[in-house]
């Protein structure tokens, strides 16, 4: 069953014109079943494509989802239009005594900050609290991840040298785990940061798992089921031309950069890269989902009990 989403949200178009069935309201109230409810904290600066690129992973399931778009009450973006904010997104106060079955909490550009030193630290605190009551399941995505892992286990970052940019290899951990249900032992995902968390800084009495890893990357993907929480520390979610575009805008801005590793064919950035991630982030992002509706109660009110 597809997605519901606003009429005129922009992500709507996209990802209908890829096959993504978007479903209406009225063909949604003939279903005689519950939708999942998805929120979706959009810290990233570009917001239209952050919610086209997590709505089209959501919506190629085959449940019924209906998501609403989140920003932080005390923070205004400012690379969106207030007039797109307006329109489709809830303030996290607003929405805070409501249940969620799920939740995903995306990176932000802030990771070389310190976390308190960011200006919405304390109410980011308190949604990450708040989804220990009111959220049935949590994914967090790159800083996001980060932020979560250091509020509930106070685990560090680390800056790298120089950012971590490409493509990479990762490996599957644990293929029995129902979020890598599918998964090849090996895979390629995007990697853009600045900072990393280290293995050895887990607290190991807290019952983490980690199920992705690189050689090259490091720590990628974490479950933690006493928090119900998954910390993604890359973007799967990231469309084939993310990081071209990462690059050449650093370019443009006489940024230093490097070339994102094994991303562009033959290392020229004049071709156009290859996706070699694609259907792993659908297979995950299906397979949290599918966990969510098998563990969720019916009764929305039951979350978080």
């Amino acid at each position: 069953m597809p997605i519901r989403i606003p009429n005129d949200l922009p992500a709507r178009h996209t990802i209908e014109s890829e096959g993504v069935m978007v479903m209406t309201e009225a063909s949604a109230g003939r279903q005689d079943i519950r939708p999942l409810r998805i929120g979706l904290l959009n810290l990233m600066p570009n917001k239209i494509k952050t919610e086209t690129q997590f709505a089209r992973l959501i919506g190629a399931t085959p449940l019924q989802v209906e998501l609403t778009l989140v920003k932080i009450t005390s923070h205004t973006p400012k690379n969106a239009s207030p007039e797109h904010m307006l329109a489709f997104y809830d303030d996290w106060e607003d929405v805070k005594t409501e249940k969620f079955d799920g939740f995903i909490v995306t990176g932000a550009p802030v990771e070389l900050l310190d976390f308190e030193d960011v200006n919405y630290w304390d109410e980011l605190t308190r949604i990450y609290a708040w989804t220990q009551t009111h959220v049935h399941s949590t994914f967090n995505i790159c800083w996001g991840a980060q932020a979560a892992l250091h509020c509930f286990h106070k685990v560090p970052k680390h800056a790298l040298p120089s950012k971590r940019f490409g493509v990479y290899t990762h490996r599957n951990l644990k293929p029995n785990s129902p979020y890598l249900r599918g998964f090849s032992d090996d895979f390629s995902i995007p990697v853009s940061r600045w900072t990393e968390n280290h293995r050895a800084d887990l607290p190991a009495d807290k019952g983490l798992e980690v199920l992705m890893e690189s050689d090259e990357a490091g720590l990628c993907l974490i479950n933690d089921p006493a928090r119900r929480s998954l910390y993604m520390f890359n973007h799967i979610e990231y469309d084939t031309t993310s990081l071209a575009e990462e690059y050449w805008r650093d370019r443009t801005a006489g940024k230093p950069i490097e070339l994102p590793a094994n991303y562009f064919p033959k290392n020229d950035p004049e071709l156009p890269p290859e996706n070699r991630w694609r259907s792993h982030a659908h297979l995950l992002f299906g397979n949290w989902i599918n966990e969510v509706y098998q563990t969720t109660p019916f009764d929305l009110k039951k979350i978080g009990e």
